[in-house]
This record gives structure tokens, sequence and C-alpha cells, in this order.
């Protein structure tokens, strides 16, 4: 798939956050990259041969303040390469990057990875290889 039309289907993806969480998501960038840089790789503590979908990397909004002065833009990096190597299907794809992008928000709001796997299980959406 080129560039583009990956870059749509993250859009799309995106688009299909209900509202209400939607609205709560401030200053965030969505990004999409090929692959993840080997920094990527480290702060997504992902081991030798492992593999990065996403990547939320900022402040959890259960972490912060209103005193806070302005702060530059959390952001969530999709990875493209990675959900092109393990989708079965165009429809298996757009569930994965689908699953992903929950996956980050759920970051963002401040949940853990343990909690984010733990409610992921409970949705039964747990990204399916």
């Amino acid at each position: 798939m080129d560039s583009d039309a990956f870059d749509r289907l993250v859009s799309a993806a995106f688009a299909r956050i209900p509202g209400r969480f939607r609205r709560r998501l401030k200053n965030v960038a969505v990004l999409v990259e090929p692959e993840p840089s080997p920094a990527q790789l480290r702060r997504g503590r992902v081991s030798r041969g492992g593999t990065l979908l996403g990547l939320y990397e900022g402040r959890p909004l259960t972490t912060r303040s209103v005193f806070e002065p302005f702060a530059m833009p959390d952001r969530i990096t999709i990875f493209q390469g990675p959900h092109e190597r393990l989708a079965r299907s165009p429809e298996h794809l757009v569930r994965l990057v689908e699953d992903t992008i929950w996956h980050e928000v759920a970051h963002y709001f401040g949940m853990t990875e343990s909690q984010v796997r733990a409610a992921e299980r409970e949705r039964g959406t747990k990204i399916r290889r």
C-alpha cells in the first residue's frame, strides 16, 4: 500500500474513535512513519526481534497540571511496515490499525501497558497476529 493510502487508513481509524474521547485529546499529533527507529524501539521497550505497531510519546493526561506552561504536542506514531507485515488481508489491516490507535490513545489517557492489555482482553480486541 502506498503511504498516502495508509495515511488515509490511519485518519479514518482515528475518526472512528468515539467523540467523547476524541474531544478530550488535546495537543496530540498523530504521525505515520514507515518503520520505527532504533530509539523508538527502545522507548517502546521492544525486545530484539519484536514488533512495534505504534508508540505514544508524551505526558499522560492523568499526570498533567493546569499550572504547567504550554508543552510541545504529544505524539502518537503509527508504523506502516509492521502493520502491513502482520496483516493477513486488507480487512485485517484496518482492524490492526484501529486496535493500535485505541491502544496508543489509552496511553494518552494514562493507562499503563498492563492496564491497556487487560482492557484489550476484556473488549476482545487484543491485536491478533
